[in-house]
Order: structure tokens, then C-alpha cells, then sequence
């Protein structure tokens, strides 16, 4: 049984930032159940991504898209090549792809193999949990394991490319992954799948599909053919993306909702 509506609250918000439904090894059926009857209940629902938006309206009056933002002080860390890298990063030379993140059913190892055997002398990274039963053992692809969020702008500094290398789920369809916001604040070049939310940052994020795309797109990012540029046009995309900008947008909303006022969110910066 749902609290919503039953604790003499003054306004219900539900704030969803997946598909919740399409995750690995739930009971889809009874989540989606539940997460209509809370949809339905809520008198604002805030959600992460335009399709969820599309996706929530069928059961809500008043939903607002409202992405993720970013700590653009900490993952600036990054760009500080006076400040040491963790021991791990520090023993590898030359050419580094990095990811952070869940390695999970919606990671595209089998690209990731694809790239790194086809480029011994690139060095793939990759960071967080992992969460599959196995993963491709090769001496340039390293799974370093789940690392605290306050080292994660240390282990990008080593980064010369940053990567989303995600498979075409129904997950994904409907995520807005919060890491594209952090390797912009990071400055570091980015490849990524097309989804509709990284779509957004087409004009700062290399979009690739098949491998061959994909090898393309890492070889254009370390021509780095106008990288301050670049990195000055991410810095800016990162800074109108704060937490306290997001912060603020959502309190003016749930402001007006408690006053009565008329169902009008201002526009998001992406």
C-alpha cells in the first residue's frame, strides 16, 4: 500500500529518474503497477528525461522534465594536472579510454572488446561495480571495480577520451545517464550512442553506433584538432547544469504548486 495521499501531506511529488520496469531481474508486471498508482496520485511528477515525460503523462496532469545536474567544482578536478592520479592510472602509458559507472546488462562490452582489440595500443578503463556475469579478458581492458565518487575526477584526469558505450535497450531509451554531465565538467573529449537524451549534446559529444563509427569518433577525439575550443564550449554546457540551478527551477515549481498558482515550468538547460 502506497503512502502517497494517505499522510495528510499538503502536495505528493514523485520523482523518477528510470525505467524502473525495464531494469534487470525485477518483477516488471507489479512494478509498473505500482509505479502508474504513484504516477497517478502524485499532484507534480518530476522525471529525468523526455520520454519518461511522454511516458507519464498518460496517467499525470502536471509533469516536468527535470535532468540531472552536476558538482561542475569537483569534476573540474580533472582538468588539474598538478594534482596527483591514483596509482593505478599513473602505471599506464599512452592512450587512455575511460569509463566510469555500473557495468551492467545495458554496457556494450562486446564494443568495448571489439575497440580494444582492434587497438592493442589504446588502454580501455573501466570503472564501477560490475554486475555480469563476466567480462572480456584482454592485457589493454582493465576493470578496476567500484571507486568512491570523491576519487572519480582523479581517475578522468587520465582519461584522453570518455566514453557511453551502452546497448540499445528499452533501459536506456528511457535514461538520461548523469556521467555525460560529469565528463563535460571533466573537459574531457566524449563518444557516445545515440539516445534521445544524449542526442541533446550533439554538438559536444562524438555520436557513434556501429564500431566502425565508433573507432572513427576516438580517432577524431585525440586529433583534437580544436580542443581548447571544445573544452571551453563543454565548461559552459557544465556550468548552466549545476545542482543549484536544477535546485532552484524545482523549488520555484513545487512553490508554485503549493500556492495554487498555474502549472507553468521555465525551460531547462538541456
Amino acid at each position: 500500500m502506497t503512502l502517497a495521499g494517505a499522510v495528510g501531506e499538503d502536495l505528493t511529488v514523485q520523482y523518477c529518474v528510470d525505467d524502473y520496469a525495464s531494469m534487470p531481474d525485477v518483477d516488471a508486471a507489479h512494478i509498473t503497477r505500482m509505479d502508474e498508482e504513484l504516477c497517478r496520485r502524485a499532484d507534480l511528477v518530476f522525471v529525468t528525461s523526455q520520454t519518461l515525460v511522454e511516458r507519464k503523462q498518460r496517467f499525470a496532469d502536471r509533469v516536468v522534465v527535470s535532468p540531472h545536474g552536476v558538482d561542475v567544482a569537483h569534476f573540474r578536478r580533472a582538468t588539474d594536472t598538478s594534482l596527483p592520479l591514483p596509482p593505478e592510472m599513473a602505471e599506464l602509458s599512452g592512450v587512455v579510454i575511460g569509463y566510469y559507472g555500473l557495468i551492467e546488462a545495458w554496457t556494450d562490452l562486446d564494443l568495448v572488446k571489439a575497440l580494444a582489440v582492434r587497438h592493442p595500443e589504446w588502454t580501455f578503463v573501466m570503472i564501477g561495480r560490475v554486475a555480469v556475469p563476466e567480462v572480456p579478458q584482454l592485457p589493454n581492458l582493465h576493470f578496476f571495480g567500484r571507486r568512491p565518487y570523491q576519487e572519480l575526477p582523479d581517475y578522468g584526469r587520465r582519461f584522453d577520451v570518455s566514453i557511453i558505450p551502452y546497448r540499445f535497450t528499452h533501459q536506456v531509451l528511457f535514461a538520461n545517464p548523469i556521467k555525460l554531465r560529469e565528463y563535460l565538467a571533466m573537459e574531457k573529449p566524449i563518444v557516445a550512442v545515440p539516445t534521445p537524451e544524449i542526442d541533446k549534446f550533439a554538438d559536444l559529444v562524438r555520436i557513434a553506433t556501429t564500431v566502425d563509427e565508433w573507432d572513427a569518433a576516438i580517432c577524431d577525439a585525440l586529433a583534437g584538432k580544436d580542443r581548447q575550443g571544445e573544452a571551453a564550449a563543454m565548461r559552459a554546457a557544465a556550468e548552466a547544469m549545476t545542482w543549484d540551478a536544477r535546485l532552484q527551477r524545482v523549488e520555484g515549481i513545487v512553490a508554485d504548486a503549493l500556492a495554487g498558482r498555474p502549472f507553468n515550468p521555465p525551460p531547462v538547460a538541456r
